[in-house]
Order: structure tokens, then C-alpha cells, then sequence
């Protein structure tokens, strides 16, 4: 088997990943900040250890400034719904996740402005396209870091400066670029940061968050839900401290301390280390495919500009039937179709067909990627035979 759906779910996860939980589950396995007892006060040491090591990670000062969630689509509902209020426009791109314009496209019903920047086929964004659009009324600019689709990274270091420049928050969904390329919330001039755990982080489904920046006020981020949060107790209202005021109802402590793991792997791996190896991965694949005749690849020339995401396609053949062979015959595990971004394939040109999508990991090998186009190679060889 071979495994290149990374960009869904990355696969596998560090050893120590499902050892931490295992050893969570047999040894400690109570609820972080609802009790007094030693398990308890364990289970809450290590939730806010991995708060630490995400601080460490894209570099902020207080842990408790990151709110943790289910998953990156909790993370942007929570700073899109808590932030928009009618009247107030918003600033996105036309490379963007269905989690990011299924919210804003219910938000616009109900009188926030959404503004489209298009984007180039190949993923290109433009920061002085944003600039243009930035209005009296602009409230936020919401991008994609790195494209699920082709892998193309968005100028975030530029509209950072350009939201400060004009007063305007800045989210950015890191749901692909989280662990696998340097984010740091000073530098890049983010004030919040959606990410999940379970891709390049190496953690378990069901964790994720959102990071709030010093410019975000507590006061005016509403929260997605209200209930038991172990603290103020003897009040029926909600606290409005964080990271409590967001955390209501019991955390996945068990997820949480298999995402500490995953990112302690990152740490201690080093992440330019990563980078450097799966560009070296897709580099590979990009040059192999682009060696078969007929096959189209979508995105950015540049190898430096792109994720280690490529998406594809075969001429005159529907990407279903070729993700289906790619499985059965070669066990090569990829994903075919849209991708959960109507509008990324609109605008590289694949609508409503989409690509064939390989994400690869930094547990992928060489020999794996020299096989999947090989592999890509018989399929269009055998067709021509029939």
C-alpha cells in the first residue's frame, strides 16, 4: 500500500502518537480542569503541555491564547460566526476550502459583505488585488495558506502587513500548512491562526484550534457554544476569560495528548528539515508525471511556491476511474473529485470533473513515489492497448 492521501488525513502518525493516548487511556483517563484529584490535575498538565509546544510552534507568548476545538471547521465557524456582524465586509480568495465560504456564504445572507479576490489558475494571489478592495467597512481578510488542491501557498507575510496597515484582523486557515511549513503569528502579522490536528500536526482526528492573536479583544469574539467549563461554576453565565470562554463542555484530552506528541515530533524533527523533504518528494512526482504523455498537472512551476500537494489529470479520462485503478490494481491510495472547493477548481479549470489529488507526507519514500507514477504510467499505457 501506498499512501498519498495526506492532504485528508496524514498517514501513518509517529509511534508515540497512539502510544501517549494508549498510556492516557490505561493510566489517567479523567477530565482536565473539572476536578481536584491527581488524575485530574495530570490530565490538565498535559492538555496544557501541548498548548506550550503549539505556542513553541508558531511562536506566540501566552498558550492560553489557543483555543482548542474539534477540528479547523470549528476553528474558522468560531472566528467567523464570533467575529462578522452585519454591515461589516470580508476579504477571502477564490482558492478557498467550503469551510471557509459555506460560512461566509450563510454570514452573507445575513448582511456581511463577501468579497472574492480571484486568484490566477495557477493559485496566484495578488496582495495588491486585496489591497483594492479593502473598504471603510472591511473588518477581515480570511486566506487559505496552502491550497488542498494544487498546493499553491497564499502571500500571507504581505497581506499581514497590509491588514496592519489598514486596521484590519487577519485569519488564516493552516490547515494544510500546520507542520509542514514555518508559520510564526509575529512574523507573518496573523491575528488568528485556524489549524487541525490530524494532517501534517500528526495528531488524531477530533483536535484542532484557533490561535488568538493580541489584537483580537476577548470581549468582542462571540463563542460558538456556552456551557460547563469547570471554572466560575457558581455562575450561569459564561466566563469570559480565556481560553475558557471558547472551551465549553468536556475536551478530547485523549486526542489532545496524541496531538502534543505529534507536535513534539515536529519539534524535535525540525520543520525546515520537513519542508525540505517533501519538497524534495514532490519535486520527484512533479518531474515523473510531467514525463507521461497526456497528463495535465495543475499549479504553481515553482516548487518553492507549492505544499506538497499535486493534482492532476489525464486526458479524456475522468479522474474517478483513475483513482479507482490507481487502488485496486497498484495500491495507491489518493483522492479524486473536488476536494470540498468548488471554487479552487473553478478556478484552475476543473469544474465539475475535478483532479486526481496525491498528498504526500514526510513518512512517504522515494521508492513510493517512483512506484505511483509508474503506476500512473501503466494505467495510461494499458488504455491505449484496448
Amino acid at each position: 500500500m501506498i499512501y498519498l492521501d495526506n492532504a485528508a488525513t496524514s498517514y501513518p502518525k509517529p509511534k508515540k502518537v497512539g502510544l501517549a493516548m494508549l498510556d492516557f487511556l490505561e493510566k489517567i483517563g479523567a477530565s482536565p480542569g473539572r476536578s481536584a484529584h491527581r488524575l485530574s490535575q495530570e490530565a490538565g498538565r498535559l492538555v496544557y503541555q501541548t498548548r506550550e509546544n503549539l505556542a513553541k510552534l508558531f511562536n506566540i507568548d501566552d498558550p492560553l491564547r489557543i483555543v482548542f476545538t474539534m477540528n479547523v471547521t470549528e476553528a474558522l465557524n468560531l472566528a467567523l460566526q464570533g467575529l462578522l456582524v452585519s454591515g461589516e465586509q470580508v476579504i477571502t480568495s477564490s482558492m478557498e476550502h467550503n469551510s471557509v465560504m459555506r460560512p461566509l456564504r450563510e454570514l452573507e445572507r445575513n448582511g456581511i459583505e463577501v468579497e472574492v479576490i480571484p486568484c490566477s489558475p495557477q493559485g496566484k494571489l495578488d496582495p495588491e488585488d486585496i489591497k483594492k478592495r479593502i473598504r471603510k467597512n472591511t473588518k477581515l481578510i480570511v486566506l487559505n495558506h496552502g491550497s488542498n488542491v494544487i498546493g499553491s501557498i497564499s502571500p500571507i507575510s504581505e497581506v499581514g502587513d497590509l491588514a496592519r496597515e489598514y486596521g484590519v484582523l487577519f485569519l488564516v486557515d493552516a490547515a494544510q500548512t500546520a507542520g509542514c511549513y514555518p508559520l510564526d503569528m509575529k512574523r507573518d502579522k496573523i491575528d488568528l491562526l485556524a489549524f487541525t490536528g490530524h494532517k501534517a500536526l500528526f495528531g488524531p482526528p477530533g483536535t484542532g484550534g484557533l490561535i488568538l492573536g493580541e489584537r483580537v479583544e476577548v470581549k468582542k469574539l462571540i463563542p460558538l457554544k456556552r456551557g460547563g467549563t469547570g471554572s466560575w461554576s457558581e455562575f450561569e453565565e459564561q466566563p469570559d476569560f480565556l481560553p475558557d470562554k471558547y472551551e465549553s463542555g468536556t475536551l478530547n484530552a485523549v486526542g489532545l495528548v496524541g496531538l502534543n506528541e505529534g507536535v513534539k515530533f515536529i519539534l524535535q524533527e525540525g520543520l525546515e528539515k520537513i519542508r525540505k523533504y517533501e519538497l524534495q518528494l514532490t519535486q520527484r512526482l512533479i518531474d515523473g508525471l510531467k514525463e507521461i504523455p497526456g497528463i495535465i498537472i495543475y499549479g504553481e512551476d515553482q516548487i518553492k511556491n507549492r505544499i506538497a500537494v499535486v493534482s492532476f489529470n489525464i486526458r479524456n479520462r475522468l479522474p474517478s476511474e483513475i483513482g479507482l485503478k490507481l487502488d485496486e490494481e497498484y495500491g495507491i491510495m489518493c483522492r479524486v473529485g473536488l476536494h470540498c472547493t468548488p471554487v479552487t477548481h473553478k478556478t484552475i479549470g476543473t469544474f465539475p470533473g475535478g483532479t486526481i489529488r496525491f498528498s504526500l507526507s514526510y513518512f512517504n519514500k522515494i521508492e513510493e513515489i517512483e512506484q505511483t507514477v509508474e503506476g500512473v504510467k501503466k494505467i495510461i499505457e494499458e488504455e491505449k492497448q484496448i
